[in-house]
């Protein structure tokens, strides 16, 4: 299990009169101190019993209301995935839904499975773009859209049907091995058949790591 992520809090009043008249600029100076290389996948805002706002990594205590802020840990940084306490990230078991479960069943591919891959990928987030350039829900390369015949990888229908169809690919090609498909999935099934497994990469053994925790967190949860 990775180590908790220590949690930082900002007290809106006190961090930033000098940024209160714009909430972009103050959101902006905020996520900077919070995120540096955006280090966690959701940042909570609340307000606590004597009025000051909290911006947290942890989830605010109970009876406090609250807005999550998504912001996608990519795969393409490993530090990011080890800062992260992936058993306690809330899932999203309804976004995208219909998309999922029809691109699922075309493929024949675990609903959990194709849920823990955009999860770990994009944090849901439609427009994300990696600093390698990979794009939408479940970060296809350019290239990969192209041969996977996906037009607008920021579409996320058509994105989730060609990544979908990707990874069944790789779960093929690795006779349904989970792990194998997963790594094949962030390093390419050249590497995992050049090592025999999972590459030695730091990045695809974090990205194996989890992909496994989101997997059966998705499936306990029925997504």
């Amino acid at each position: 299990m990775a180590k908790p992520q220590r949690s930082r809090h900002f007290d809106e009043r006190v961090f930033c009169a000098r940024y209160a008249r714009s909430r972009p600029l103050f959101l902006l100076m905020v996520l900077a101190c919070l995120l540096p290389n955006l280090l966690a996948a959701q940042i909570y805002k609340y307000t606590d019993e004597d009025g000051i706002v909290h911006y947290t990594s942890e989830r605010p205590p109970e009876g406090h209301s609250f807005k999550r802020f998504n912001f996608p840990c990519y795969a393409s940084d490993p530090n990011c995935g080890r800062q992260v306490n992936w058993e306690q990230v809330p899932l999203n078991t309804t976004a995208w839904r219909d998309s999922i479960e029809q691109a699922a069943a075309e493929h024949a591919v675990d609903a959990a499975l194709v849920r823990a891959v955009i999860h770990a990928e994009s944090a849901y987030q439609a427009d994300a773009k990696s600093p390698k350039g990979a794009q939408g829900l479940m970060q296809l390369m350019p290239a990969t859209a192209r041969e996977l015949d996906v037009a607008d990888a920021f579409d996320p229908e058509s994105n989730i049907w060609g990544g979908t169809r990707y990874l069944a690919a790789m779960l093929d090609l690795f006779d349904g091995d989970i792990t194998l498909a997963s790594a094949a999935y962030n390093a390419g099934p050249g590497a995992v058949q050049r090592y025999g497994g999972v590459p030695p990469y730091a990045e695809t053994k974090e990205y194996v790591r989890r992909i496994r925790i989101l997997h059966r967190r998705y499936r306990e949860a029925g997504a």
